[in-house]
């Protein structure tokens, strides 16, 4: 039996377990171990994180014992390793995401999961790898899950577990709209809000690799000094207040580097129009979140004298779209990163399956920086 859940925080061991999920029913036994795993191809258990209605995370979401189905040709066992807690988990358990799963359904679309074995016909992986889901709804928030191999994608074991658990959401999202939206140049400049996000520490540091000037935007708070350092420190060009862009210091920041030939926006609302002002003529706003819950406004001004371009990305459809050969591409690009230390995970808690509740409830206050993640 392998050791009891526990929580992961900056320090991360590789021992730590998180968790990846597939289809599967409920235990009738009660006092099943966490992952119990025979040599035959017999049912297994697990620890799973479920909710069998859609509403608030922390009183839908129930601990439960869940057996797994036996091991077919094609599929392979895994054991997870650890699971961060993201926006879209909380708002596909509310229901209103873009992707809700049937129910029963186990939380989580991201993590990092272990092989443990693998099917007959398995041919892309073998025991000891380390894998991540390719699509979301596939629920992490597990100790174990078989599931089909074309679910799943390889990443190297041989970086750090947070990096690799937070891997599939964050820097694709990122490293995706540096990429997709504008031809940008080293010297050239990108404007966000939502700086201290996991979208947006990841934008920070990718275009830092690649010489590009970020202008980083977040609101003002008692820790707003040392956020601003902590963001310095991992490539932030400039780090500055909402207030900021509604006043005229803003140009003297203007004198230091070019206009933005792209906005990122997490947050919707008045911010994003914010973002707007400040745009080159023929610059793109791209849109992947809303934390305020407020729509996109966009002046008039704004397309017809600056032609500025609004888009949307979800990263989710991108994955769609694209081959396993181009999803392949992006992560050992990002890992290239990840293993040169230029590419780091956000700042994150442990926390132990036990400790659930807690977690979501943390997770659910939309402007924090703090990241929690499931460790099995």
């Amino acid at each position: 039996m392998w050791p009891p859940l526990r929580a992961v925080c900056q320090r991360v061991c590789r021992r730590s377990v998180a968790a990846v999920l597939s289809k599967c029913f409920r235990h009738r036994d009660a006092n099943v171990s966490h992952f119990s795993h025979s040599a035959g191809r017999s049912a297994q258990a697990c620890k799973a994180l479920m909710y069998r209605n859609h509403g608030d995370p922390s009183r839908v979401v129930q601990l439960e014992d869940v057996g797994l189905p036996p091991l077919g040709a094609k599929d392979i066992l895994v054991k997870m390793l650890a699971a961060p807690i993201n926006p879209s988990d909380i708002n596909m358990i509310q229901g209103t995401y873009a992707v809700v799963p049937d129910l029963p359904a186990v939380g989580g679309n991201e993590g990092v999961a272990q092989v443990v074995e693998v099917g007959s016909q398995v041919k892309s992986l073998k025991a000891g790898d380390w894998v991540i889901p390719k699509d979301a709804g596939l629920g992490t928030w597990r100790t174990g899950a078989v599931l089909p191999e074309d679910d799943l994608i390889s990443v190297p074991n041989d970086i750090p577990l947070l990096s690799a658990a937070t891997l599939g959401v964050n820097p694709c999202t990122a490293f995706r709209m540096l990429s997709d939206f504008e031809d940008l140049k080293p010297g050239d400049s990108v404007i966000q809000n939502a700086a201290n996000s996991g979208v947006g520490q990841a934008v920070i540091q990718i275009a830092a690799a690649r010489g590009i000037n970020t202008i980083n935007v977040i609101r003002d708070r008692p820790e707003f000094t040392q956020l601003s350092y902590r963001l310095k420190a991992i490539g932030a060009s400039h780090v500055i207040k909402e207030e900021a862009l509604r006043k005229p210091e803003i140009k003297e920041l203007f004198k230091t580097c070019p206009k933005p030939k792209l906005a990122l926006n997490g947050v919707g609302g008045k911010s994003a129009t914010e973002l707007l002002r400040h745009l080159q003529v023929g610059g793109s706003m791209v849109t992947y979140g809303g934390m305020s819950k407020q729509p996109v406004t966009v002046p008039v001004s704004a397309l017809i004298f600056k032609d500025v371009k609004v888009r949307g990305f979800w990263v989710t459809q991108w994955k769609r779209d694209h081959s396993q050969g181009e999803l392949a591409s992006m992560l050992d690009e990002l890992c290239s990163l990840i293993k040169q230390g230029i590419l780091t995970a956000p700042a994150c808690t442990e926390v132990g399956l036990q400790e659930y509740r807690a977690a979501l409830d943390t997770a659910m206050q939309p402007f924090t920086s703090n990241k929690q993640v499931l460790v099995m």
